[in-house]
C-alpha cells in the first residue's frame, strides 16, 4: 500500500524545501523595503530631495527583488510581511510625492496590488499630521492647511470602501485611525491659527500706538 510513500514523500520536502528557501529570501529583503522606506520618510521630513528620491529607487528595486521570490512560489505571498512591505514603500512614495507637492502614484506607477495601495495611502495620513505639525513648529501656519485638506480627502476616500477586512487586508481599522488622526490635526490647526491670527493683530495695534516689541 505505501510502495510510493517515500517517493511521494521526498517531492513534497523539495517543495516545501523551495517555498521555504524563497519565503526566506523574500522575508529578508521584506525587512529591508520596510528600512529603506522610513529612510525615505527621514529624508522627506528634512527636506533632503536628492536622498529622498535615491531611497525610493531603493526600495523600489528592494521591493521588486521581494516580489520576484513571491513570484517563483506564490504560496509565499500569503505572509503578511508581503502586504507590510508594499504598505510601507507606497507610504514613502505618497509622502515624497505630497510634501514635494508633485503628482501622486497609483498602484500601476509603483507596481503593487489596489489593496497595498489603499492601505499605504492610508498609512500616509501619519506621516502628513508630522507634516503639519512641523509646519506649525516653524510658524509656517498657512502652508500647512492645504495638507490638512489632502489628509481629509485621504480619509474620506478609503472610508468609502466598504469591503470586508480579508478582502481589503485591514484597510477598515487603518480608515478609522486615519478619522482620528485628521481631528486631532484639525484640531491643532484651528488652534494655530487663532494664535497667529491673535499675534498679528496684537502687532497691528502696537504698531498703531507706535510701540515697539522692547516698550
Amino acid at each position: 500500500m505505501l510502495s510510493k510513500l517515500d517517493e511521494y514523500a521526498a517531492q513534497a520536502r523539495e517543495e516545501l524545501e523551495r517555498i521555504h528557501q524563497s519565503r526566506e529570501a523574500a522575508y529578508a529583503t521584506s525587512r529591508q523595503v520596510v528600512q529603506s522606506a522610513s529612510a525615505t520618510i527621514k529624508q522627506v521630513h528634512r527636506q533632503e530631495w536628492a536622498q529622498a528620491d535615491a531611497a525610493l529607487a531603493e526600495t523600489r528595486r528592494l521591493y521588486r527583488e521581494m516580489m520576484a521570490a513571491v513570484q517563483a512560489s506564490p504560496e509565499v505571498g500569503l505572509g503578511g510581511f508581503v502586504a507590510d512591505a508594499g504598505r510601507e514603500y507606497v507610504e514613502a512614495g505618497v509622502v515624497l510625492s505630497m510634501v514635494r507637492d508633485s503628482d501622486l502614484p497609483g498602484p500601476s506607477d509603483m507596481d503593487v496590488s489596489c489593496t497595498e495601495w489603499l492601505n499605504g495611502l492610508a498609512d500616509a495620513v501619519g506621516e502628513l499630521r508630522r507634516h503639519v505639525l512641523d509646519l506649525i513648529r516653524q510658524s509656517r501656519v498657512d502652508e500647512a492647511e492645504p495638507y490638512l485638506t489632502a489628509m481629509d480627502e485621504i480619509y474620506q476616500t478609503i472610508m468609502s470602501y466598504d469591503y470586508p477586512n480579508s478582502v481589503t487586508n485591514g484597510l477598515r481599522s487603518r480608515s478609522d485611525a486615519a478619522r482620528g488622526l485628521v481631528e486631532r490635526t484639525r484640531g491643532d490647526l484651528t488652534n494655530a491659527l487663532r494664535q497667529a491670527r491673535l499675534e498679528q493683530r496684537m502687532a497691528e495695534m502696537a504698531e498703531r500706538m507706535g510701540l515697539t516689541p522692547d516698550a
